[in-house]
């Protein structure tokens, strides 16, 4: 095998750099960022926000650049035209940092994924933006997966050597090589090492490759034996829930919605990997799957609209369910597509996702405008069935007048909006300078060194959220609603009433301890073993026998019956809060061989539940008392 010299991987650097100059820049001021942001993490200074900006701005750089290079490589553009065009794209990349803040809009972590991913995107068709050449923008984005691929593999490998070789220094030679060490390593390869290895793989000539008709024969295998087969587990379980609700009559549940999706992204992904090859001999099978998969996702994308659309009807829209009805409404418009044309262009797929991406990023229409308008009105119809909006402005609600239902569903929506869109979009409503209001805050929680960065925003959030929930009479209420489940959810407590223990008659005492799945003890020749399965109960072995018990039971047996349960009843400030108090002989068990007795004495038992769902959360504490006979 021979190896590359060092005079042709220098070579092979300056004909890539030749080649995407923008693009290794943006990748360089990118690596530069990520490592200065890796070494002030924990001096919490001002700027580190920018550095932030700066690696998603580089990101964005360097996929919007690499697009305009192969869009200006298939075109027959002059020199100077080209290079007019690779520098728009680069400065209208570059000025993104002024727009993209995660520091001060959560949502923009949200916008900076969209944006990637469109680009992604843009990469993909940049090169075949003609008619035509359908085979070779499929070969194209098989050598760039592949080529992706080999970088993570390569750059891990060099990751995981050259960390090794630190870790050797530090412990042969006593350096101080701390985790910021490996941080930044991390970052130099992946920002540079594997970029520019990346970027030489990337195909020259695209239209070169619309005569290149070979075929991976592993890939027809993984697409024929794993991803069909997926598929088809998915679209099984999927049309036979349909029928369930149709026969009961029922809404569907959230969940219904991430099933379908992963059903469809099975579905296109298997397509697109076996698209070159659906004309040849003995492959007669793949018209008929392309047909019957497109045919079946229409119902579930009817299941997955009512799914979202009764949530929406219930809770008004929010970034996760505006993706799904656009990602629902982008499936449909490619299924009809590909139903109705014989001459199907794979292009389309992300031609159209990368426009619907586009689209949901900013402006009326994108995800962040709509959802914060439709949460915006929740609140506002909220102020306005109470009588709470007077002259266009929020007033405090007469809490005594409200249900703990509305309050609580109230207070959630409040709390979501400030969180995703932060308290001034409130303003209108408010007399209150909001803008100076957060200044205030600021400055008060920066004080703290344990409020900055990330928790620091959280903090502050929180500190908006408090504020707004006391002025507008909202504080009396808590955030129990489940939106889910259309429930509420009850937080139950079981306690011994006698706070005592009576040990007289036993010889050991030992705690049950729930959180340690086995825990072994020795006593006078006696091992004590104590473990707690995943189903609950408490299992005590000593030496050779065995003592289980199921302490849960008090809790069903009491939830059954009524009458006793609300005997035991403790009042509490909240309806939301169930506490009873047992007396010891309900909470104890007691088993007994030729050798030990053993009692289990309950001391607390929590859980919650939610509408008609299964207890959960469970969390039992308790004692066992053990006798040597």
């Amino acid at each position: 095998m021979k190896f590359p010299s060092i005079k042709t991987l220098a070579e092979g650097f300056l004909s890539t750099l030749k080649r995407y100059p923008f693009e290794l820049f943006f990748a360089l001021i990118g690596t530069i960022a990520g490592t200065i942001e890796v070494e002030l993490r924990h001096l919490n200074r001002v700027h580190e926000g920018w550095l932030m900006r700066g690696v998603m701005t580089a990101n964005l750089g360097l996929l919007l650049s690499l697009s305009a290079t192969l869009f200006t490589k298939s075109r027959q553009f002059s020199k100077q035209n080209k290079l007019i065009i690779k520098t728009i794209a680069a400065l209208f990349a570059a000025s993104l940092i002024f727009i993209i803040d995660p520091t001060a809009r959560e949502a923009d972590y949200i916008r900076f994924f969209l944006l990637s991913l469109s680009f992604h995107l843009l990469v993909a068709f940049a090169a075949f933006t003609g008619k035509g050449q359908v085979n070779g923008f499929w070969q194209f984005n098989k050598t760039l997966f592949l080529r992706f691929l080999t970088s993570v593999l390569y750059g891990v490998v060099l990751f995981l050597g050259i960390a090794a070789a630190i870790a050797a220094t530090n412990f042969l030679f006593n350096f101080k090589f701390e985790w910021d060490t490996y941080a930044i390593l991390w970052v130099w390869i992946v920002g540079l090492f594997t970029t520019t290895f990346f970027l030489a793989g990337v195909p020259a000539d695209t239209r070169a490759l619309n005569d290149d008709l070979s075929y991976p024969k592993a890939l027809k295998i993984f697409t024929q034996f794993v991803l069909i087969p997926l598929s088809t587990i998915y679209v099984l379980i999927l049309l036979a829930y349909e029928i369930k609700i149709i026969t009961l009559w029922s809404l569907p549940k959230g969940l219904v919605s991430n099933l379908i999706l992963s059903y469809a992204v099975f579905g296109v992904l298997s397509l697109l990997l076996i698209y070159p090859i659906r004309e040849h001999d003995g492959n007669r099978w793949i018209k008929i799957y392309s047909r019957s998969f497109y045919f079946l996702l229409i119902p579930l994308l009817g299941l997955l609209f009512v799914a979202v659309g009764a949530r929406v009807f219930m809770y008004g829209i929010t970034e996760w369910r505006y993706f799904l009805i656009a990602l629902a409404c982008w499936l449909l418009f490619i299924s009809v597509y590909f139903l109705a044309f014989k001459k199907q262009n794979i292009k389309l797929i992300p031609i159209s996702l990368c426009i619907v991406t586009i689209l949901s990023v900013y402006g009326p229409q994108s995800a962040f405008t709509v959802s914060m308008y439709s949460q915006k009105r929740i609140i506002i119809k909220f102020f306005e069935k109470h009588n709470a909006l007077k002259n266009g402005k929020f007033i405090a609600v007469d809490s005594t007048k409200v249900s703990e239902k509305d309050g609580s569903k109230a207070v959630a929506s409040l709390n979501y909006f400030i969180y995703k869109y932060d308290i001034t979009p409130l303003q209108p409503y408010f007399n209150k300078d909001l803008t100076a209001l957060s200044d205030s805050l600021g400055r008060l929680k920066s004080r703290d060194w344990r409020t900055s960065g990330d928790y620091g925003r959280r903090e502050l959030r929180e500190s908006k959220y408090e504020w707004a929930r006391l002025s507008l009479g909202l504080h009396h209420f808590e955030t129990w609603y489940n939106e889910n489940d259309n429930a509420m959810t009850y937080y139950y407590t079981f306690s011994k009433k006698e706070k005592i223990v009576v040990v007289m008659g036993y010889d050991i005492t030992l705690v049950a301890d729930e959180y340690a799945d086995t825990l072994t003890n020795n006593f006078n020749g006696i091992q004590i073993k104590q473990t707690q399965p995943a189903n609950g109960s408490f299992t005590l072995k000593l030496n050779s026998e065995t003592f289980n018990f199921r302490p849960f039971d008090v809790a069903h047996k009491l939830l059954a019956d009524t009458a006793t349960l609300n005997k035991y009843h403790t009042p509490t400030e909240s309806e939301y809060y169930k506490n009873y108090d047992l007396p010891a002989k309900e909470t104890l068990f007691t088993k007994e061989t030729t050798t030990y007795k053993v009692a289990f004495q309950i001391n607390s038992i929590n859980f919650n539940i939610t509408g008609k769902e299964k207890p959960a959360d469970i969390k039992i504490s308790g004692t066992y008392l053990i006798k040597i006979k």
